[in-house]
């Protein structure tokens, strides 16, 4: 039975979302994506409504392997764990997943991080200071390039955006460089975007080369990754997998972004329609790969 859980946090709570599962060996943190993603795998403000997590912690229940999903601080039920949501790093959520790792240590010995998304990089920079009850690392739809990079192209996916392409990149680059950009010279369209809130965020995001902090994480590790996905590509479980060469990799075919079978003709509805199912590969994997991991404990 799922139950709400909270941790202190640096200036109020830390909420997450747990499923106690008795006897498990294992227990997943799962952190979300990119924006005000919730621990479902929900975003009012950006439209999605996918369920995708609850799916997964439900799924990994009904498998005996124990789960928290958690809040970003400063969004939702962890909402007052800082007074503005904007004001955070990655290595910030980091710091937080580390303190989920332990927590969830009392509902099983072995624990492993369960990364989708820009969570996935949070997930390689918890790592690099691993709490001792840390077992390995899933990867979910996890890019292998700096994120400026990938939302350079996942913009240019767009032909309507082709106008917008070359001062899209010349302040990508600023931020790239440290440099922050004022908005208002910008085309309007773009004020959002980059609005300077989010800036600081991205300046701190953009940061890291997901490969550089892969290479520093040893232990065990699944990289997950669909071939409908128009956000991240193949090309980025390459990247990851030659920075972890111990990494298992497993293709979810027809699976999008959001870890569900493609809809035809319908590219958004596994973002917009939570009744949709995971990808009937996605929880077998995962099980597959834990019990693998308890048999060579």
């Amino acid at each position: 039975m799922a139950e709400p859980v909270q941790i202190q946090g640096p200036r109020g709570p830390l909420e997450a979302e747990a499923i106690a599962v008795p006897g498990a060996a294992h227990a997943v943190v799962l952190v979300p994506g990119s924006g005000p993603t919730d621990r479902d795998g929900n975003s009012a403000p950006m439209g999605l409504a996918s369920d995708t997590y609850k799916m997964l912690a439900e799924g990994l229940a009904a498998n005996g392997i124990a789960s928290l999903r958690i809040d970003k601080r400063g969004l939702y039920g962890s909402a007052s764990a800082i007074t503005d949501p904007n004001d955070v790093t990655i290595a910030a959520y980091a710091e937080d997943v580390r303190r989920w790792v332990e927590r969830a240590a009392g509902l099983a010995p072995c624990v492993w991080i369960a990364g989708h998304s820009e969570g996935g990089l949070v997930a390689l920079v918890a790592a690099r200071n691993a709490p001792e009850s840390l077992c390995g690392l899933i990867l979910m739809a996890t890019s292998g390039r700096p994120a400026g990079h990938l939302l350079i192209e996942q913009l240019q996916a767009n032909p309507a955006n082709a106008p917008l392409m070359p001062e899209i990149r010349a302040i990508v680059a600023d931020l790239e460089a440290g440099r922050r950009r004022d908005p208002a010279p910008m085309t309007p369209a773009l004020q959002p975007l980059f609005a300077p809130g989010l800036q600081r965020y991205m300046i701190d995001l953009f940061s890291y080369d997901p490969v550089s902090v892969a290479r520093d994480w040893h232990g065990p590790a699944l990289i997950l990754q669909g071939n409908a996905d128009l956000q991240v590509r193949p090309q980025d479980t390459d990247l990851l997998g030659n920075a972890m060469p111990q990494a298992e990799r497993v293709t979810l075919p027809g699976s999008t972004h959001l870890l569900k079978a493609d809809v035809d003709g319908k590219p958004l509805a596994t973002y917009t329609d939570p009744t949709l199912p995971l990808h009937k590969d996605l929880v077998p994997a995962i099980v597959g790969f834990l019990d693998s991991a308890r048999e060579t404990d």
